[in-house]
């Protein structure tokens, strides 16, 4: 089971350094990379995953976070993502209680912890991966091959690829997966830490608390359940020392008959049938949870997928994984988003692109080869099971066993990074055992890889510090992404500049005809515009091409109404309604509309639904208040507003409205006081000014009302009314003077 020293460990150009040194000087390697990210925003999938997501707020049960998937939504609803991860959720909320709201610094700071820490443990997993697994008397691993373990954790801690699960806050869901997933691994390998010399045992609890940790990572991302299928390797070649070529043909040509009773005594199969019973407990559970069967994607999450062709689909997906691999090689064009148009199809066999996979899988059949045939068995060892820790954490992402949401992602490649690392640094071990008179020069190289993935790092989180320029870097790796074009134009819509945003969108919607959500937009700010015409041909085509689109909808209505198309406008909030049923600010805007029709009863109504429905609507409680002030129903409109300062007590708006009711009501000192707490909250607020003093013209407080026309002139000198009614009291004031002896 235990190998002797790996004989190309010596020619690694690295200092031979102490175990906790090499994993201090690993870990402050990771923290380099990626320290630069601590104080980044929250940024693309945070949004919906932290900062929409109400499982993270103290309010909200903790037991939410079990029949909830990752992004804060029922499981049981079809539009979930069925991404189960409650575990990472659970931390995204001990961050928020931590940091007592949703202050990005903790989070960051998080990530790049667990960061370091993986890639310390990663020398462990290395260490016995490369050169067998052996304790010492104190029961710690004696690692055989210290260099070629420490140069391949230095590759996986500065790798670039990983910048996305680092310096991404919902990358916190690869970290957890991949931390729980070594320690499912470093335990299962504690089960063979024997007391005896009895080849002939392990522990079944250590077998079992491995399962427990796998459970683990699977509940913080579904990947982790693949460290069954490197534990169960790992088993078979390095502890019961099993030559697969050797095996196969045995098998297949009768030589040689397997020796059964060995592989019987090494209780191999009780540990395999032990993984076997939990990964299928644990898939059966996974599957009970999800309710109503797997997500439902669409052909912009993964055009592949949906080929007919079943030979341009398989050949699509082999792209996919060339790409993949290229990630690996050359991380230099990196992107946060992949779909929409990014990596076109490949529709035909002369596509020049068919020689990357011919390339890929000569590349794999040669390394396959050589970790099947070759003589030397610490080779054979070493690349099987880097190609195992390589493959295997990808096969979830693959496309093979159930369709996958995204075309590339390079979160996925998280787990997956660390079986190319242990290749690479073997290749570099084999270079330098092999290449003596280029010692230097290999030395040389290596240094300057790792700088290179240092400064990629530092680059790239900078990068994922804000969404300005992580939308913006993309525009030159994914130039034919409709997405990449639609989030610049978001991000600059958000920061005013929606000049800029316009170009965005249209060029999203040319590179993606159908794009509804950029149509939407667009067309919110054409109508912001007053470029009305434009923004109801593009609202209409978006609930044309996407019919339950509920926002399109309640924006189509909105146009219409501006346009005084007002039976198309109430039929557009109506459908909106229908695919949203409980969508708080479409019944304020129906209200609007039946105001504007005078039809008083209806807008009330509707207000009244979207105060329901969103308790803290503040425009439905305000217009609800108006109204009944304005038809002369105030003590109706009192109610109402004292109802709504119950809910929202420190609303300037609200105060402002009921004041002027309790004002018209000759109730002067409450209104009084409810202007001037309304003051003390917006103080430059003209119109409360000028209906203060109004109110004060009316009370014969003069002077007060003088003081205040004044201030409301001086905030807004074209106030409406405030001109006329400052000019009357001073009239008033000077007759007053005059009529004084």
């Amino acid at each position: 089971m235990a190998l002797s020293d790996v004989y190309w460990d010596h020619h690694i150009p690295l200092p031979k350094l102490p175990h906790v040194h090499a994993k201090v000087t690993v870990a402050l390697v990771a923290l380099l990379c990626f320290i630069n990210s601590y104080d980044g925003e929250f940024v693309f999938d945070d949004s919906e995953a932290i900062v929409n997501n109400k499982d993270l707020k103290p309010t909200t049960p903790l037991n939410n976070i079990w029949s909830n998937d990752f992004w804060g939504s029922n499981l049981s609803s079809n539009s979930s993502h069925k991404s189960y991860r409650p575990l990472t959720v659970f931390t995204f909320r001990l961050n928020y209680l931590l940091a007592g709201g949703l202050h990005p610094v903790g989070f960051h700071v998080l990530n790049i912890i667990l960061h370091a820490i993986i890639s310390a443990l990663m020398i462990d997993v290395f260490a016995i991966l490369i050169g067998g697994l052996a304790y010492d008397e104190n029961s710690r691993i004696l690692n055989h091959a210290p260099k070629t373990s420490l140069l391949a954790a230095l590759f996986f801690a500065a790798h670039p690829v990983h910048t996305e699960s680092v310096a991404g806050i919902v990358g916190r869901a690869d970290l957890l997966c991949a931390l729980f997933f070594q320690l499912s691994f470093l335990t299962y390998c504690k089960a063979f830490n024997r007391g005896s010399n009895r080849d002939d045992r392990f522990s079944v609890q250590w077998v079992v608390v491995s399962l427990l940790l796998c459970a683990a990572a699977m509940l913080c991302k579904e990947q982790g359940i693949t460290v069954l299928g490197v534990n169960a390797a790992f088993d078979v070649l390095l502890i019961c020392n099993v030559n697969v070529y050797e095996l196969s043909q045995r098998l297949l040509l009768g030589k040689n008959p397997l020796n059964v009773s060995e592989i019987l005594r090494s209780g191999l199969l009780t540990r395999l049938s032990l993984m076997g019973f939990g990964g299928l407990s644990m898939l059966y559970a996974r599957w009970r949870i999800m309710g109503t069967g797997p997500p439902a994607f669409t052909e912009v999450d993964n055009p592949a997928s949906f080929a007919e062709n079943v030979f341009l689909r398989i050949v699509n997906y082999n792209y996919y994984y060339s790409l993949n691999a290229w990630l690996l090689l050359c991380p230099w064009w990196l992107c946060f988003d992949w779909s929409m148009g990014c990596v076109p199809l490949i529709k035909s066999a002369t596509d020049w692109r068919m020689v990357w996979l011919l390339l890929l899988w000569c590349i794999l059949i040669g390394l396959i080869s050589q970790a099947l045939c070759s003589q030397d068995s610490q080779r054979r060892r070493t690349l099987t099971l880097g190609l195992v820790l390589l493959v295997v954490p990808f096969l979830p992402a693959c496309n093979i066993f159930f369709r996958v949401g995204f075309v590339i992602a390079e979160r996925v490649l998280y787990l997956s990074s660390s079986g190319y690392c242990l290749l690479l640094a073997y290749s570099v071990g084999h270079c330098c055992c092999h290449w003596t008179k280029y010692r230097k020069l290999l030395c040389a190289s290596v240094l300057a890889l790792l700088c290179v993935y240092v400064a990629r790092c530092a680059l790239r989180s900078h990068q994922w510090r804000s969404e300005q320029s992580l939308f913006t870097s993309a525009l030159t790796v994914c130039p034919l992404n409709a997405k990449v074009h639609y989030n610049v134009g978001k991000n600059l819509a958000d920061r005013g500049n929606t000049t800029a945003a316009i170009t965005y969108y249209r060029e999203a919607v040319r590179l993606h005809p159908t794009y509804v959500h950029a149509m939407n937009n667009l067309g919110n700010i054409l109508k912001e515009r007053n470029e009305l015409i434009e923004a109801e041909q593009l609202l209409s085509k978006a609930v044309s091409i996407q019919p339950d689109f509920a926002a399109a909808w309640m924006n189509l209505g909105i146009v219409q109404n501006s346009l005084q198309k007002f039976d198309e406008a109430e039929q557009s909030y109506w459908n909106a309604i229908r695919f949203r049923k409980k969508y708080p600010d479409c019944y304020y805007n129906l209200g609007r509309l039946y105001a504007d029709q005078q039809r008083h009863v209806d807008a009330l109504n509707a207000w009244r639904n979207a105060t329901m429905l969103k308790p803290d609507h503040s425009l439905a409680w305000n217009n609800m208040v108006i109204l009944l002030d304005n038809i002369g129903n105030l003590g109706q409109a009192e109610l109402i507003g004292r109802e709504a300062l119950r809910l929202l007590p420190n609303d300037h708006t609200i105060m402002f409205s009921l004041a002027n009711v309790l004002g018209k009501l000759q109730k002067y000192k409450e209104s009084e006081g409810f202007f001037l707490h309304a003051l003390r909250i917006n103080p430059n607020a003209a119109s409360c000014h000028g209906n203060l003093a109004v109110l004060y013209h009316r009370w014969g407080k003069l002077e007060l009302a003088k003081k205040h026309y004044e201030l409301s002139l001086k905030l807004d000198p074209e106030a409406p009314g405030t001109r006329d009614n400052y000019n009357m009291l001073r009239r008033k004031l000077d007759q007053l003077k005059q009529h004084t002896p």
